[in-house]
């Protein structure tokens, strides 16, 4: 049987074929070790192809965005939020978000992604946490009643906008972290607190990009 960072590493080689991932713990939330992508693979410059091929179908999962790493350590810091409750989060990419509200005590924690990588390393970071989180491949097709949405760096695409109102819909209580949009045009999302985080491994993106604002919509 493959180790989990065989598979991992086998799904990331379909568009970077010296991919592979490291065990590692993003700066923003230290305690929440994940499998990620490894730096140390890109020591010359990438193809043509290979630049061609990781744009064209970017492994999001393999890395902690600065927005997951900021709402994770919040959960974590607040587990009041999602303790004994039955969470989904949107769009889990690596899994943190999802991983944090079940360290936290929540009650059942459902992790929603099209991708299906996305969906393996959340299985995987899970696992290396030690905690159980149920996997869902479509939003619209998520079973049961939910009492938290948790979602992070979601809105890069004006056309995400409506999402706000699903995730109102969705469940009671919503805890959104945004980096990149500073009016979310909605004032039912009530701006908690602000903090600071960077994509892990750093992309070295703009600093503005660093700054994380966390919102809640709906009751408590």
């Amino acid at each position: 049987m493959l180790k989990t960072d065989a598979l991992l590493n086998q799904r990331m080689q379909r568009t970077l074929a010296r991919g592979r991932v490291a065990r590692t713990a993003p700066s923003g939330c230290p305690t929440l070790p994940l499998y990620l992508f490894d730096p140390a693979v890109l020591e010359g410059p990438l193809s043509h192809d290979e630049a061609q091929a990781v744009v064209a179908e970017p492994a999001y999962w393999s890395f902690c965005w600065a927005s997951g790493q900021v709402l994770a350590q919040y959960l974590l810091d607040h587990p009041d939020t999602v303790a004994g409750r039955r969470v989904i989060d949107f769009g889990s990419g690596s899994g943190v978000v999802a991983i944090a509200a079940a360290r936290a005590g929540a009650s059942e924690v459902v992790a929603c992604d099209i991708d299906a990588d996305a969906l393996a390393a959340v299985a995987a970071n899970a696992r290396l946490n030690d905690v159980a989180v149920t996997l869902c491949d479509d939003w619209n097709g998520r079973v049961g009643v939910f009492d938290v949405v948790t979602a992070a760096d979601v809105l890069y695409d004006p056309e995400n906008r409506p999402l706000l109102a699903e995730f109102r819909a969705a469940a009671p209580s919503v805890l959104l972290a945004d980096s990149r949009v500073k009016d979310l045009g909605d004032d039912r999302y009530v701006l908690q607190t602000v903090g600071e985080g960077r994509t892990w491994p750093d992309l070295h993106e703009f600093e503005e990009f660093n700054r994380v604002r966390i919102y809640r919509a709906g009751s408590e």
